[in-house]
């Protein structure tokens, strides 16, 4: 299936059905009395965030989602129906905004959080509910009132503990399939990854984390070169980046510390607060480097880069360091645990905007 992480809808509720004026008109019940019935309520719009789905491609090209009318009230105390609301299932992690002026309308972190996109209207009021000791003959009615409409952004950014940054061809897929049971695809050729992929690494029963790949980024993808910059807000929800470079180039006049601090850039120039991040520096493919040359090599591109944070030396092909990467993770997720809200909303609370 095609992975789609954006789409634009529009969300119509429907319109209450209209009260009615009626009298009673029955043999032997000469001036029976007001009995016009109210109009049902108007279909709502609901979305809910569902584990089982993984991309918006069902909204690419469904775009209008409209709930039914409400049923026009009748004679002899008669209520009409009330239309039935629709729910759209998107991914965990998705993001609504009002398209117009951008604001947020919800954001889905939790599997089955619901919430409201547009409200039905109300049903009129029939005029069995105007009568009176000095109105006996009400004529008095109200139509239903109209259904809410807007247009929608759906933004899906997955969710992940971890996400992976680098060059195309750096080794990311590679380092994913080491320590999880995710198989991305891998070649030797560069922009492998079209998608991003999820991983669940785990260190043992009771502990765990996700990674998240993405397609490769290069130097000037804020200018649309390569895939540009698309992929990177999926990784705004991680919370600790992994900066993997390759350190044996097929370009042997590559300068890997120009390249890091390309990527660098690119991410800042993207967004500050994932510039700002945790970032730790994963130097790859050492296994291809000469045993007893690979410390003083990783060690003098450490410090012409001018890195002064944790970094690690594996080897995703052969599974060295990467089991001491993971464990360095794990310690420092445990460590460093999001905020939690003040008040959690249960994952069956409906939460309106």
């Amino acid at each position: 299936m095609k992975f789609i992480d954006e789409a634009i809808i529009q969300v119509l509720a429907g319109k209450g059905g209209d009260g009615v004026a009626s009298f009673r008109r029955e043999k032997f019940i000469p001036r029976g009395g007001p009995d016009g019935g109210d109009g049902g309520r108007g279909g709502s719009v609901f979305a809910i965030a569902d584990r089982n789905i993984n991309t918006l491609i069902d909204y690419r090209f469904a775009r209008i989602h409209r709930a039914k009318n409400g049923q026009n009230g009748q004679g002899s105390d008669r209520y009409g129906k009330s239309a039935e609301d629709i729910v759209l299932r998107v991914p965990v992690g998705t993001l609504i905004k009002d398209s117009n002026t951008g604001e947020t309308v919800a954001d889905l972190v939790r599997d089955q959080q619901k919430v409201l996109l547009a409200k039905g209207g109300e049903g009129g009021i029939g005029n069995l509910h105007f009568k009176s000791s000095t109105n006996r003959a009400p004529r008095q009615f109200t139509f239903g009132e109209p259904g809410q409409e807007f247009e929608l952004k759906l933004e899906l950014k997955v969710l992940a503990d971890v996400g992976l940054l680098g060059m195309p061809n750096a080794g990311k897929s590679t380092l994913i399939r080491a320590v999880s049971a995710a198989r991305p695809k891998v070649a030797d050729y560069p922009f492998t990854t079209l998608q991003p992929n999820l991983g669940m690494v785990r260190i043992d029963q009771n502990r765990s984390f996700v990674m998240a790949d993405i397609p490769g980024l290069i130097e000037g993808a804020a200018e649309g070169i390569g895939l540009g910059h698309h992929f990177l807000k999926h990784l705004s929800r991680t919370r600790l980046l992994l900066h993997v470079v390759d350190m044996m180039p097929l370009n042997e006049d590559t300068d890997l510390v120009h390249e890091t601090r390309a990527l660098v850039k690119e991410l800042q120039k993207y967004d500050e607060s994932l510039y700002q991040k945790p970032r730790w520096l994963v130097l790859n493919k050492t296994d291809m480097m000469p045993a007893e040359k690979r410390a003083e090599l990783c060690s003098q591109f450490v410090e012409k880069l001018g890195w002064k944070d944790k970094y690690f030396v594996i080897s995703a092909l052969t599974g060295e360091g990467c089991k001491l990467l993971t464990y360095a993770i794990m310690d420092y997720l445990e460590q460093n645990l999001p905020p939690q809200p003040d008040n959690p909303t249960p994952e069956n609370e409906l939460v309106t905007p």
